[in-house]
């Protein structure tokens, strides 16, 4: 059975993440420093809330998820989690990024929407190759709960539109990113972690 490690770096919903992985049929393993995983296959780095709390991921965090990363690791960021995948965010300008995707985070905007971006919305998949999507219906809707979101780029494999037009998922090999809760999003949310431990199986 494929083991799955759970970041814990006290921003993460770490009992509904860790029981959504269990039910894809990975063993779910909550880690909270970095020597913990310097030899993981897989790791899931969950998180809601300001981006200042990535801050707690250190440079010892960024040094070995890089290395894994580039021993063929397959990698995860959820909502905050995926946030972080990315070069920085303007909500909180002077803590980086893990750096994997171009581009910084930014506050979503618009003419009669709310924020935050709470509930449930399309994800519009893009002419890139997806493995997270492959599964996954056309179309299909996901929960979201979030205020800052990501750029599009060539890696966006899924975009959404709340006010304007954002990254919902984004792979490059084995590293994706997901900015809505697949652990909240019945069998969608099911299908993606399924196809992530499929990915991981592949990296071992």
């Amino acid at each position: 059975m494929t083991t799955i490690d759970v970041v814990d770096y006290g921003a993460g919903n770490l009992a509904s993440v860790t029981k959504a992985v269990a039910a894809v049929g990975a063993t779910p393993r909550i880690v909270s420093t970095p020597d913990q995983i310097t030899h993981s296959g897989a790791i899931l780095i969950p998180g809601v809330g300001h981006f200042s709390a990535t801050a707690s991921l250190t440079p010892d965090w960024h040094r070995v998820i890089h290395a894994r990363i580039n021993d063929g690791a397959a990698v995860l960021g959820i909502c905050l989690g995926m946030q972080w995948l990315f070069e920085g965010s303007d909500e909180a300008p002077d803590v980086p990024g893990l750096g994997i995707f171009t581009g910084r985070c930014f506050r979503l905007s618009g003419a009669s929407i709310k924020v935050p971006h709470v509930g449930w919305n399309s994800l519009d998949r893009t002419d890139a190759p997806t493995q997270l999507l492959a599964t996954a219906p056309t179309g299909a809707y996901a929960y979201f709960t979030h205020t800052f979101a990501t750029p599009c780029g060539s890696e966006t494999t899924a975009s959404t539109r709340h006010g304007v037009l954002f990254a919902s998922v984004v792979e490059r090999g084995r590293v994706c990113g997901a900015q809505w809760h697949p652990e909240k999003s019945g069998d969608v949310g099911l299908a993606v972690l399924g196809a992530f431990v499929r990915l991981a199986e592949g990296s071992r």
